[in-house]
């Protein structure tokens, strides 16, 4: 039996919706009316009767989560802001896609109140809710005890079929039907058009079907245009079911009021003036005036703030209990909540000698997450099926599993991703938006390129995540060209807010693990080696977490040469080669340009100093290095397959050839005369 209350303001409210889209979109004279208008329904059901949030305290840590993960509905998400009573003025909906405004052309996290995670690109937002559902499921099954259901919020998604084409939607899909995740609720907006036209040109296929060998629940609603009741009952159904996500399929009219309704022509373009006095005065509201928002309609949604409140009270009532039975448990969940790393969790960290064994800079992580693990309850890993290569997985660690299957439970800390890179970054960036998690994520560097999507909005969103990419150059030897990272590092390198780290030794992996989770806005790609590095004379940690030192000094040098990871100590080598020539060389170790950048220009001056050149060494490309050296040896094109030393002499990356190259660099400068000045020095 339906649970269903019809109120006399609902149809008001859906006009509201409708017609401030094509408002918002309208004076902007940008963005995408046809999905908010075929959605305002379902939004309106959700909000008004299920969503439990507290806009007047966004932060609320039990708040249901929301995710518009269609990007083709964004004006919708600020509609819902502002009616909802978020700290979202009708002037900033006026504002949309304004420079500096609160309502930019697509959602962003950490920039507008109330947006969960950063959306746009299609597919990412339904991953980041998978991500923000396990989240939760852990959270609660750590914390929560008999008569303590503090941590137990759904995760609502609006998708579209654009999302569903994504690759990275299915793949996090697929994960959460296996996770059996049942605090997950999709709202798929099935309404047949993307930009090329109807969805017939390019996607045919049964997503139900697909989304029921997922293991999820499948539920259709078939008029999502008028069937509130059907809406609700299919919101109402999803949330009992406990051991499946939920896809609710919604078959709506895009655009529905407009003259265009049902075409592409209403998706990607504001409605021209005829079609929006005729929506209004469709509707009965003023088509004269623009922005309308009736009383009873903000009168109608202050029940959101107003359930929201009154839950929050009982939450921190409930919590205040839960300190005084749980005392331990209480401090540790306050403090993961607050985002306060343990006092002390860094004296955990390794610290080297120059005597101590060779070891790959894989295996001095996996030493690393040994040590931390047991201070950083916070820590989520996982793999993307390269567990033993990647060395993620601490020993003694549970899986992150459904209790069912015998394999682990949701109190487990390591996710086993399956082959699924980008969602594994997608699915990370959720964790990390949600709160109280600091995900770690791992798979070989040239497969991070997979997740290139993912990263590059864990950077735009400032998410704390860290990604364990092993198998870092030519040096992985037989697996060849394809598994080789040529162009991966400049390419992370150069995304903003995104810290690649390329550690040299044990030192330099200690201190790339101590800035990298320090960063709470950003996030850490750690590069690491397959093979043997040693453990270099003149490293510490505290000087790699400036990000760039000089390892090895001399006075009134001729040369010097600034390296990365395992190029560091062949650039020693050949350093001690030139200077039994009387070429006095110096070595700097440069393991994460962003860190170096954002140090002070005295100290960079110090390190990549004046007065004799500069050159770049890294089995890597080039690019990008001419910022911090005048010459640069690296590779030209692809690696090669073989043994990695074999490699590495086949590209001229070996001690000998590096002094002769130092050479040819001294002689070149010498011959030109005048100053050699720091490449840090410039104009602007």
């Amino acid at each position: 039996m339906s649970n269903f209350v019809p109120s006399p303001t609902d149809a008001t409210s859906i006009a509201t919706i409708r017609t401030l889209a094509a408002d918002v979109v309208g004076k902007a004279n940008s963005g995408h009316p046809g999905a908010p208008m075929g959605m305002a329904p379902v939004t309106h059901v959700l909000f008004t009767r299920f969503f439990n949030a507290n806009p007047k305290s966004s932060k609320w840590f039990n708040r249901d989560r929301f995710v518009l993960s269609n990007g083709h509905a964004c004006a919708l998400q600020y509609i819902v802001l502002h009616l909802a009573g978020y700290k979202l003025s009708l002037d900033d909906l006026k504002a949309f896609r304004q420079i500096d405004s609160l309502t930019p052309g697509h959602p962003e996290a950490h920039h507008t109140d109330g947006i969960e995670v950063t959306t746009g690109p299609l597919g990412q937002g339904i991953s980041n809710a998978v991500g923000l559902a396990i989240a939760q499921a852990h959270l609660g099954a750590v914390y929560n005890k008999e008569g303590f259901d503090l941590i137990n919020n759904y995760t609502y998604a609006f998708l579209g079929d654009g999302c569903l084409m994504e690759g990275v939607s299915s793949e996090a899909s697929s994960l959460a039907g296996h996770l059996q995740l049942g605090n997950l609720i999709a709202v798929w907006d099935d309404n047949h058009i993307s930009i090329d036209g109807d969805t017939a040109v390019s996607f045919t296929e049964n997503v139900e079907q697909r989304y029921l060998a997922y293991g999820w629940q499948v539920l259709h609603v078939r008029d999502g245009d008028h069937d509130l009741e059907g809406i609700y009952n299919a919101i109402a159904e999803a949330r009992r079911e406990k051991n499946k996500p939920t896809l609710i399929r919604l078959t709506t009219t895009i655009g529905y009021g407009s003259k265009q309704q049902g075409t592409h022509g209403v998706h990607g373009s504001p409605l021209k003036a005829d079609d929006i006095v005729a929506l209004k005065s469709k509707v009965g509201f003023d088509p004269s005036t623009s922005f309308h928002i009736p009383d009873e309609v903000y009168s109608t949604w202050a029940v959101v703030g107003d359930r929201g409140s009154k839950l929050e009270a009982q939450w921190n009532s409930l919590l205040s209990s839960y300190a005084k039975a749980y005392p331990n448990e209480y401090a540790e969940l306050s403090r993961r909540i607050s985002g306060r790393l343990p006092d002390g969790w860094e004296k955990s960290l390794p610290v080297y000698k120059a005597t101590d064994p060779a070891q790959a800079s894989r295996k001095l992580s996996e030493i690393v997450l040994t040590a931390i693990t047991p201070a950083l309850p916070d820590l989520l890993g996982g793999s993307a099926d390269l567990t033993g290569s990647n060395l993620t997985k601490v020993k003694g660690t549970t899986d992150f599993q459904p209790g069912d299957t015998g394999l682990g439970g949701y109190k487990g800390t390591y996710i086993r991703y399956g082959v699924r890179e980008h969602g594994m970054g997608a699915i990370a960036n959720g964790l990390a938006a949600y709160g109280g998690i600091i995900p770690f994520v791992g798979t070989f560097l040239n497969f991070v390129s997979y997740a290139a999507g993912a990263v590059r909005l864990a950077a735009l969103s400032k998410h704390r995540v860290i990604w364990v990419a092993t198998h870092d150059s030519i040096g992985l030897g037989e697996d060849g060209p394809t598994h080789q990272p040529i162009e991966t590092a400049i390419h992370f390198r150069a995304i903003p807010n995104l810290a690649f780290w390329r550690p040299a030794d044990g030192n330099e992996t200690s201190a790339a693990y101590l800035v990298a989770l320090q960063s709470y806005g950003t996030p850490s790609i750690l590069s690491l080696s397959r093979q043997n590095l040693p453990n270099l004379e003149n490293s510490t940690i505290e000087d790699a977490a400036k990000g760039g030192y000089v390892v090895h000094d001399e006075e009134a040098e001729s040369l010097t040469i600034v390296a990365t990871g395992s190029e560091v100590s062949i650039a020693l080598e050949a350093a001690g080669k030139l200077r039994a020539q009387g070429i006095k060389t110096r070595v700097v170790s440069l393991p994460c340009w962003l860190v170096f950048d954002q140090q002070p220009q005295e100290y960079r001056l110090r390190v990549l100093r004046s007065g004799a050149p500069i050159l770049s060494l890294e089995a890597l490309s080039t690019a990008g290095w001419a910022k911090y050296s005048h010459e640069q040896y690296g590779l030209p094109g692809w690696g090669a397959s073989g043994p990695y030393k074999k490699v590495y002499e086949k590209f001229g990356i070996t001690g000998d050839n590096i002094a002769i190259v130092g050479k040819k660099v001294v002689e070149f400068y010498a011959a030109k005369g005048g100053e050699v000045v720091s490449p840090l020095i410039k104009a602007f």
